[in-house]
């Protein structure tokens, strides 16, 4: 029988004069913390993020799906588009987010690493190579690497990027990332997929690489994850 879902809690993401939102889940003897950073248009609601990130609490990974724009920014940005691809602001959003993990009592102790999807992968090149010194892994799904380009070589983290075969503009950008790494790195394309990977298994194939990559930089887990639950 699958283990339990740990209770999932909102907490605050201090800024200057501001803060931002973000679900925590920590399951029983976590081996590891990821930090979410989502893509445009997106947030810690996101359902692919938070399907992604059930499977990696059932490898006993805790998970912070966080906002990277403000409550009023991001109601703006739905009006304007004006923040979603400011990419330095979302990458010091996302340092912020490492930093709080980085002196809460609960996860300052468990390896971190981050997942980013489509722009929030270049705030999570931009974070990692920022604090180096806290950021032991990375995901990149989909990811804008290119906007984050100058961040790339200075990464430390052994980083993988998830790439759908049917999405070509994106898997160029994987290459040209992947030449500009100087930390362990590979690429898993998944087959007849697109750039949101809705065909069908292909988020499951997703979930499955990313655990393992976590598992294999952040801890061991001995449970292999279960399957991918069902979107709405």
């Amino acid at each position: 029988m699958p283990p339990t879902s740990p209770k999932q809690r909102t907490v605050t993401i201090p800024l200057d004069g501001e803060q931002l939102l973000a679900d925590l889940s920590v399951p029983e003897d976590a081996q590891g913390t990821v930090v979410f950073a989502h893509g445009s248009g997106s947030g810690r609601k996101s359902p692919r993020n938070r399907a992604v990130a059930e499977v990696l609490e059932r490898s006993r990974m805790a998970t912070l799906l966080l906002d990277l724009l403000t409550e009023e920014e991001a109601r703006e940005d739905e009006r304007t588009l004006a923040y979603r691809f400011q990419i330095p602001l979302l990458g010091e959003r996302l340092v912020a987010a490492v930093d709080w993990v980085g002196t809460d009592a609960q996860l300052r102790t468990i390896p971190l690493g981050l997942y980013g999807a489509s722009t929030g992968g270049a705030a999570a090149l931009i974070a990692a190579s920022a604090r180096p010194e806290l950021v032991r892994a990375v995901v990149l799904r989909g990811a804008r690497s290119d906007l984050a380009a100058e961040s790339v070589p200075r990464v430390r983290a052994p980083t993988l990027l998830i790439v759908g075969g049917l999405d070509p503009p994106i898997l160029e950008i994987a290459r040209t990332t992947s030449r500009l790494l100087r930390s362990p790195h590979s690429t898993a394309v998944v087959p007849q997929a697109t750039h949101l990977f809705e065909e069908p298994g292909a988020l499951e194939a997703v979930a499955q690489h990313t655990a393992e990559w976590f598992r294999k930089h952040l801890g061991s887990p001995p449970r292999a994850p279960s399957a991918l639950p069902n979107e709405d």
